[in-house]
């Protein structure tokens, strides 16, 4: 796995430090988002001298450089997950068990054509996020009384 770390990382020109390597892993091994205080909690015990800036400024490295993505969470906090799906598509983030699915659809060419009839512009990237409740977190809402 750090081979191919390191790789990525080289292809981004970026080096193949150990505490970039630490936080790769790390994302790896989760299925669910993580925030960086959370990665930081961590990784403390292994590297003393990491600092939580070094984990925001490796973090946002690596999601300029496609190789992890952002996570806005409704409560405008900032957390990270490791997608190994290389192609276009978004994701599906539940709110209450971190769970993130990827989604398929993605309506570019429709909003492409909108920007250009409406405004006269060009489209440049895109971010799609959908928040919601996985199947299970809805269940246990549900039976639980909760609001959805």
């Amino acid at each position: 796995m750090n081979g191919q770390f390191s790789e990525t990382l080289k292809g981004l020109k970026l080096k193949a430090t150990p505490k970039r390597l630490a936080i790769l892993r790390l994302l790896s091994q989760e299925s669910t988002y993580v925030s960086p205080e959370e990665i930081w909690q961590r990784l403390r015990g292994r590297f003393g001298a990491i600092g939580l800036p070094t984990v925001y400024r490796n973090l946002e490295e690596l999601a300029a450089g496609g190789v992890i993505t952002k996570v806005i969470h409704p409560n405008r906090q900032l957390y990270y997950f490791l997608c190994s799906n290389r192609h276009h598509h978004h994701h599906f983030i539940c709110v209450a068990c971190r769970r993130v699915e990827d989604v398929d659809v993605c309506a570019l060419n429709d909003l492409e054509r909108e920007v250009d009839a409406k405004i006269g512009g060009r489209v440049l990237s895109h971010i799609v996020q959908v928040n919601g409740l996985c199947r299970s977190c809805a269940v246990a809402a549900a039976g639980s009384g909760e609001k959805q």
